[in-house]
């Protein structure tokens, strides 16, 4: 059974943002709406060296630690659907790495409609490519969660042709992998989901495709290979609609011989490592020590091989 705070979670967010996306119409307009700021907020500066730079033409936040040197670095993709700007919960989690020691980078990739995935992977890959050229691919994780987390995935699957080795791992938070949702097991899991319905998403999955087939594995990392890509962890809830297709990726990369620790937590809601629950801490504490290297297994792991 899940903590009583993970409970009172579920309720909030049912009330709360449950019906921002709950039909084609709204998440039309959630896609419409203007987007909020995308700077780190002053408490993250008070506590880290923080600074900004730019790449391409967008901004990249750079979280370091204020005391020490890091020796290990992580790109952090935010999620969001694609067309929300990042939020105090990320930088809690960015804030956690850079306690232990991690740089994080914060790539602050355009949002639709105004952006696409077109505009992301040029952005994150040369983010990703500085990185690698500063502490090498061996010190670096790239990690994200929901819309950030297919990112993400989708990121790893590129940079061979990019001519980039793959990073140290690869850390998905609920990660949004088909945009289409067509996993026959998503409707019961979305009656369960006190947070995102398929009507809305499919909003938001068209603005980024921008006119492209969604079921592009850029778009989709589902739908791609997973040999050669870095070792992956995965976290998932049971009441997140991300679940089935999570549970698909687990099982692609035991066909395919790629390594995967799958780790789905009992009645929590989606994105969860970053909610206030005990579910919640426990897992955000399980993946700041795994990218800060003190740990190369989380607890409570389902290993695809």
């Amino acid at each position: 059974m899940s903590s009583l705070q993970m409970r009172v979670v579920a309720a909030v967010v049912r009330l709360a943002y449950k019906p921002r996306m709950a039909t084609a119409e709204r998440g039309r307009a959630r896609v419409e709406q203007p987007k909020g700021p995308s700077a780190p907020p002053a408490g993250l500066r008070k506590r880290h060296t923080v600074s900004t730079r730019r790449v391409g033409g967008s901004d990249c936040h750079t979280v370091a630690p204020r005391d020490r040197r890091a020796t290990r670095a992580a790109v952090y993709l935010h999620g969001g659907a694609y067309i929300s700007e990042i939020s105090p919960q990320h930088w809690s989690l960015v804030s956690k790495l850079a306690d232990a020691g991690v740089r994080v980078e914060v790539p602050s990739y355009g949002l639709a409609p105004r952006y696409t995935y077109r505009d992301a992977y040029p952005f994150v890959t040369a983010v990703y490519r500085d990185l690698v050229a500063e502490f090498g691919a061996a010190e670096v994780t790239v990690a994200g969660d929901s819309a950030g987390g297919g990112l993400a995935l989708g990121l790893a699957r590129t940079l061979a042709g990019a001519g980039l080795p793959q990073p140290r791992r690869l850390v998905l938070i609920a990660p949004w992998l088909d945009l289409t949702m067509g996993n026959p097991g998503i409707p019961a899991v979305e009656a369960r989901d006190p947070w995102l319905s398929r009507a809305g998403l499919h909003a938001a999955a068209a603005a980024w495709a921008g006119g492209d087939d969604p079921t592009d594995p850029r778009l989709s990392p589902l739908n791609g290979p997973l040999v050669g890509l870095a070792p992956m962890d995965v976290y998932v809830g049971t009441r997140d609609i991300c679940l089935p297709d999570s549970l698909l990726l687990r099982d692609r990369a035991a066909a395919e011989g790629a390594e995967l620790r799958l780790v789905v937590c009992e009645g929590a809601v989606h994105v969860y490592p970053l909610v206030p629950a005990p579910e919640g801490r426990a897992a955000a504490r399980e993946i700041v020590a795994t990218v800060a290297g003190r740990t190369e297994r989380p607890t409570g792991a389902d290993p695809a091989r």
